[in-house]
């Protein structure tokens, strides 16, 4: 098992991500965790393989940069810091020829000596098929011009394995390169040369399309992160200035000209435009943009002129966020990518063991022939490649996070996936979740003879410093009435309750009706105040002391497309559940219009926590959707949280696993398909890496395999898992768009 150091006491930690040449598989990050753990300082390891990205933590009074790059070298590859900017599909700019076209000259040169030593030594012997029927030819046996020629494809299909094979060997640690080059070793002592050449150039072609793979899935992914503008015009009283987005301060004054990207999140405060936000929120029509409206950063302005008023510096962007969050996404690795990879490690060696036992037994105690006995050693080594198994996780999981950012949907790692796959119960919250989350104030009713525009001013002052829905209903009531705020001191928040503060030397408070019922200091709310409207509206009750003060009642339309994603929902085997703070009659007619049985109202935020331990002990894997600070708990106790990311508040982005950038309740079920969509190209690349090896050792069972079919088997098991993981990464149908199947888990995706 690898052991990573702890940090000393007092120590300062870092991370540091460094892009690593060559790391394609996850054999190369199974070498490197090996190569590491024995270096002083580090603390942790992951790998991203697909960008071909290494994040380490390391303890700076132990290790550095260079220790870490040192040790990379030690295995014959290179490690760099790791730039967000720079395209990894693009060969550096100072390359050389050599250093842009090494893998397909080597593979190329290869594949052509063997071909010209199969046929000129096939014309020698009258067939074509002679060197694969003709054994033991030893190197006397061959043209010096053939023998050359085999030597050139052996040395040229091996040129980037055989180094590694060789460190393996040497620390007794061995790998796929040390299987095929033992195995090529083997068919040479034997005077297999055709199989020798034809087993190393498979293994460098394999090698050359896999990093073609790895290319290509970094470029699709690549193409979701677009960088923000460089430069923002900033607008100071009437002069415009060119400068850096990272000068940009909050609250700057920024034009945005028609075709330029946004360049930092802001809203319009003149002008108006259609903006194409794909990039961000998935959508695939732009949107409509005028005053008061949110713009966000990497977005592209359409035909109008925009000015905007930034509301997040350029490093704290919804943009940079989300790259971010990618980049971190890697941490959050699957269960069945764990396993896999601790299968991998102890798997191979165990074959190297049950290799020998093949090679050595027969021989020895029964008396079989050592050439045939250890042919079929090697063999052995070459199906028990466990490359294609390796793969087979990690490009799926890859290619899934990838093709729900095109939608919109950010999924923190693969982790989270592969839960959602398994989701057998869904929480909402009701308020920007369910209902649009913009309610109205429909009535202000004070009570003992006080003014509305008293009651409204404390309001106002109290309501300015909660981020509540409800409260920003009431602050946009208030200012219509055009009422002023009095000044307030000891500001307290009470979650899931309401807010408190001194206003004019009096203790006031606003909140729900528990938290009415708790200040007034009984168990029933006077009969004015309990006398509410119709079930449709939410109500808020304010008052000093034990007095009450006045009663407001909003209401807050219930999303659409709600109704659509709940009965979705149902129809895949899910339980959805509703919980909220608000009173029991109003969650009861929000939740009979979106076809919700079951529903928990008036509860506090560790009442959600606890809602969702009950409906995981009782329906197993459990997600929950929000976007308040009240949802938080919740979110972090269910299986998988996901944030409506358009409304939700930062520390609900925060605690979320996966954030909609969209508030669409559609994404849901579709996110759902997707997830268990994935789960299927898991398990069909499994039974495609076990059954080609399965397959292999039947037609070896009898008697008619061979060396070059060994390693051919293993590449296309290999290939096969890459490009099927590789189909999740075409676009999914939007399923906002009205035009999606009724089904998407029976979509090809």
């Amino acid at each position: 098992m690898t052991t990573l150091a702890r940090p000393v006491d007092g120590a300062t930690t870092e991370q540091l991500d460094f892009q690593v040449e060559g790391l394609d598989c996850t054999k190369e990050a199974t070498l490197i965790r090996r190569e590491l753990a024995g270096c002083a300082g580090i603390c942790d390891i992951s790998f991203h393989v697909i960008e071909g990205r290494m994040t380490v933590d390391v303890d700076r009074s132990q290790c550095g940069p260079d220790d870490v790059t040192a040790a990379v070298a030690r295995l014959g590859m290179k490690a760099q810091p790791w730039t967000p900017a720079a395209d990894e599909s693009a060969a550096p700019p100072t390359a050389s020829f050599w250093e842009q076209h090494e893998r397909h000259l080597l593979v190329g040169t290869s594949g052509a000596a063997l071909a010209g030593a199969l046929a000129w030594h096939g014309i020698e012997m009258g067939q074509l098929t002679a060197p694969f029927t003709a054994h033991d030819l030893g190197g006397a046996g061959l043209e010096p011009i053939v023998l050359v020629l085999f030597v050139t494809a052996i040395a040229g299909g091996l040129f980037h394995s055989a180094p590694a094979a060789l460190r393996s060997l040497a620390r007794l640690r061995p790998d796929m390169n040390a299987l095929v080059l033992v195995s090529v070793v083997g068919a040479v002592t034997l005077g297999e040369w055709a199989e020798a050449g034809t087993l190393a150039f498979l293994y460098g072609l394999s090698g050359l399309i896999e990093n073609w793979n790895a290319l290509r899935a970094r470029k699709a992914i690549g193409s979701l992160i677009r960088i923000s503008p460089a430069m923002a015009s900033v607008i100071h009283g009437d002069h415009e200035h060119r400068v850096t987005v990272d000068r940009v301060a909050v609250g700057a004054h920024v034009r945005v000209r028609p075709g330029e990207r946004v360049p930092c999140d802001g809203v319009v405060i003149a002008g108006s435009s259609y903006v194409d936000q794909a990039l961000v929120t998935g959508e695939s029509a732009p949107a409509w943009k005028t005053a008061d409206d949110t713009v966000f950063a990497g977005t592209v302005n359409g035909h109008g002129v925009l000015e905007l008023r930034t509301t997040r510096a350029a490093s704290d962007t919804t943009l940079a966020r989300i790259i971010r969050m990618v980049g971190e996404s890697h941490h959050h690795r699957a269960q069945s990518e764990r396993f896999i990879d601790t299968f991998a490690r102890h798997y191979t060696p165990l074959m190297f063991v049950v290799a020998a036992a093949v090679g050595a037994v027969p021989p020895l105690l029964f008396g079989g022939a050592w050439d045939f006995w250890f042919y079929q050693a090697m063999l052995i080594l070459l199906i028990s490649c466990p490359c294609g198994l390796a793969i087979s996780t990690p490009v799926t999981i890859a290619a899934g996070l990838a093709a729900a950012a095109r939608r919109g949907v950010l999924i923190k790692g693969g982790v989270h996936l592969e839960s959602l796959a398994r989701v057998r119960a869904f929480a909402f919250d009701k308020t920007g979740v369910i209902t649009e989350g913009e309610p109205e104030v429909r009535e202000l009713r004070p009570v003992g003879g006080r003014s509305e525009s008293d009651v409204l001013s404390r309001l106002l002052a109290i309501e300015l410093r909660s981020e509540h829905p409800l409260s920003r209903a009431i602050v946009r009531y208030a200012r219509d009435h055009a009422v002023e705020a009095p000044d307030l001191t000891n500001f307290t928040a009470v979650e899931g309750r309401g807010a408190e503060a001194t206003v004019d030397g009096e203790d006031f408070w606003v909140g729900s009706a528990r938290f009415a019922r708790e200040k007034l200091g009984r168990n029933e709310l006077p009969r004015e105040l309990a006398e509410l409207p119709d079930a449709d509206r939410t109500v808020v009750i304010c008052g000093v002391g034990a007095e009450p003060w006045a009663v407001v009642t909003l209401s807050d339309p219930v999303r659409p497309e709600a109704s659509q994603a709940v009965s979705r929902l149902d129809a895949q085997g899910i339980r959805p559940v509703l919980l909220t703070g608000d009173n029991q009659v109003t969650a009861n007619s929000v939740a009979a219009r979106v076809g919700l049985s079951d529903v928990r109202a008036e509860l506090l935020p560790e009442d959600k926590a606890a809602a969702i331990a009950d409906l995981r002990a009782r329906h197993g894997v459990t997600a929950m959707a929000g976007d308040g600070i009240n949802d938080s708990p919740a979110l972090v106790a269910s299986s998988v949280g996901i944030a409506l990311g358009n409304n939700a508040t930062d520390l609900a982005v925060e605690s979320a696993d996966i954030v909609l950038m969209r508030p669409d309740l559609r994404l849901l079920p579709f996110l759902v398909d997707h997830a268990r969509r994935a789960r299927t190209r898991i398990i069909e690349n499994i039974a495609l890496a076990l059954g080609a090896k399965a397959l292999f050792l039947i037609v070896m069972a009898f008697g008619a395999a061979t060396l070059w079919m060994a390693i051919a088997a293993d590449m296309g098991a290999s290939l096969l898992v890459t490009f099927n993981g590789l189909r999740m990464l075409r676009q999914p149908r939007d399923p906002t768009d009205g035009s999606a199947p009724a089904n998407l888990a029976t979509q090809d995706a």
